[in-house]
C-alpha cells in the first residue's frame, strides 16, 4: 500500500506555491517536514496465548493552525512512508477548508481480516496505549480510516478514557452515536464530494440532472459516491468498478442492488443488471463525470489523453499523476483536486469535535447544512482565486491552503 509517490506529489505542489510566493529554503523545508513520527512497538497477545508484535506509527505533519487530526488505517502494507503522504494531504485539507487543524495520519501493519474480534479490539487498545502521550483533544484527535470502522473507534476512546482517568469522547471522532459520534459522518466524504461536483457544474454549463458518471472504487467512499449520484443531483451512475472487476449499463445501475450484490459476493464483478468492464476501460468511458474513489496514479499521463468526462472529480487522495494534468487540461477536462473534494469527511470530524467540546448533538439536518456550506463556499473561494491568477484549481487550492498555514506560522514566529 505504498503512497510514497503521494508525498512527493504534495511536496511538488507545495513548492510551487513555495515559488510561486517567493519564500525561502528554509521556509520550505518548515512546510515540507513532518512536525513529529512515531514508530511504536504493539505486543499483543492472541486468542492462542501467544505473543505477536505489530509494527505501529502516527505522523503529525504541522500543529500551526491547531490540533492535527487524521485517520488510523489498518492494512498489512502500511508504511512510515506511507503515513507521511497522507498525513501531508491532511495538513493542506484542514487549511484549505479554514479548519483549526493540523494533519495527522496513523496505521498499524496488520491485515485485519486475519483477526478475531477480540484479538482487533487487544490490538486497537494498544495502539491507543502506545501512542496516549502525543494525542488528545488539544493535540491530535484520530479518525476511522482504511479498514477500521466506528467500533474500532469506540474501542480507542474508551481506552484514552481509561488512561486519562475520565471520559474523554473527544479524543477521538468518527465514534458510533452511542458515545457521542455525529449524525452524517458515514457518508460525509462523498457527500462533501457531491457538493463541489454541483457548484463545479454550474460553472462548467454541465446538468446533472441528466449527466452519466463513471465510479472507480466501490468501497466506503466509493459507493456512498454512487448511492448520492441520483439522490443529490440526479445524475446516472452507468459504470463501476472495484479491485475485482467492473460492471457498466448505459441505462443506468441499479445502485442499491448493487450494494447488496458486492455484500454478498465480495465485489461488484458478476452484478447481473449490466455487463463486464474493465477498470482501466472505465476511466476512458464517454461519461460526463468521472469520479477516481480507489487508487493512487489512476490517471497517468499515458491514458489521460483518452479521457473523455468533462470533469475529473478526485474523490480520492491522488488518483490523479503530475504529469497527467497538463494531457486533461489541453483536452478540456476540468480537474476537480483531492484537497477539495474529498474534504467532507473531516470537515464532519471537526463536527464532532466541537459536538464533544460543547456537550451538544446535532442532527443530521443540521450537519448536513453546515456541511454543504462549508464545502460550497470552499469551492468558490477556490475557484475565484483559480480566475485571478490564470492557474487550476489544483494549483490555487494548494496556494489558499499554504497562505493560511504560513500565516499560522508567521504569526507564532515559526519561521
Amino acid at each position: 500500500m505504498s503512497t510514497t509517490g503521494l508525498l512527493e506529489t504534495i511536496i511538488r505542489h507545495v513548492c510551487t506555491c513555495v515559488a510561486d510566493l517567493g519564500l525561502d529554503a528554509e521556509t520550505e523545508a518548515a512546510l515540507t517536514m513532518p512536525m513529529r513520527e512515531l514508530h511504536v512497538s504493539i505486543p499483543v497477545r492472541m486468542d492462542s496465548g501467544k505473543i505477536r508484535v505489530f509494527e505501529g506509527f502516527r505522523v503529525q505533519f504541522n500543529d500551526a493552525r491547531g490540533p492535527t487530526k487524521g485517520g488510523i488505517r489498518y492494512h498489512p502494507d502500511e508504511s512510515l512512508e506511507s503515513i507521511r503522504g497522507l498525513a501531508a494531504i491532511m495538513t493542506w485539507k484542514c487549511a484549505l477548508l479554514g479548519l483549526p487543524l493540523g494533519g495527522a495520519k496513523g496505521g498499524v501493519v496488520c491485515n485485519p481480516k486475519e483477526l478475531s474480534e477480540a484479538e482487533l479490539e487487544r490490538l486497537s487498545r494498544a495502539y491507543i496505549r502506545a501512542v496516549s502521550r502525543f494525542i488528545g483533544p488539544d493535540e491530535d484527535i484520530p479518525a476511522p480510516d482504511v479498514y477500521t470502522n466506528a467500533r474500532v473507534m469506540a474501542w480507542m476512546m474508551d481506552e484514552y478514557s481509561r488512561i486519562a482517568g475520565r471520559n474523554a469522547f473527544g479524543a477521538i471522532t468518527g465514534k458510533p452515536l452511542s458515545v457521542w459520534g455525529s449524525e452524517g459522518r458515514v457518508d460525509a466524504t462523498a457527500r462533501g464530494g457531491w457538493y463541489v461536483v454541483e457548484e463545479a457544474a454550474k460553472d462548467a454549463g454541465i446538468d446533472l440532472a441528466r449527466a452519466t458518471v463513471a465510479v472507480q472504487g466501490f468501497g466506503n467512499v466509493g459507493s456512498h459516491a454512487a448511492r448520492l449520484a441520483s439522490i443529490l443531483t440526479g445524475a446516472k451512475v452507468v459504470a463501476v468498478s472495484d479491485s475485482q472487476g467492473g460492471v457498466m449499463n448505459r441505462e443506468g445501475l441499479d445502485i442499491n442492488r448493487l450494494i447488496e450484490h458486492k455484500h454478498a459476493t465480495g465485489g461488484v464483478a458478476g452484478f447481473p443488471g449490466g455487463r463486464k468492464v474493465s477498470s482501466a476501460d472505465l476511466l476512458t468511458l464517454d461519461v460526463d463525470l468521472l469520479i477516481p474513489a480507489a487508487l493512487e496514479n489512476a490517471v497517468t499521463q499515458e491514458n489521460a489523453g483518452e479521457v473523455r468526462a468533462g470533469i475529473v472529480a478526485e474523490f480520492a487522495n491522488g488518483p490523479v499523476a503530475v504529469a497527467a494534468e497538463s494531457a486533461l487540461e489541453e483536452n478540456g477536462v476540468l480537474l476537480l483536486p483531492d484537497i477539495l473534494c474529498n474534504g467532507g469527511g473531516v470537515v464532519v470530524s471537526y463536527f464532532e469535535m466541537v459536538q464533544n467540546a460543547t456537550l451538544d448533538h446535532w442532527d443530521e439536518a443540521e450537519v448536513d447544512r453546515r456541511l454543504r456550506k462549508q464545502m460550497k463556499d470552499t469551492y468558490h473561494s477556490v475557484h475565484e482565486k483559480a480566475l485571478i491568477s490564470g492557474t487550476s484549481l489544483r494549483r490555487a487550492a494548494y496556494s489558499i491552503a499554504v497562505t493560511n498555514t504560513l500565516d499560522a506560522m508567521r504569526t507564532r514566529g515559526w519561521v
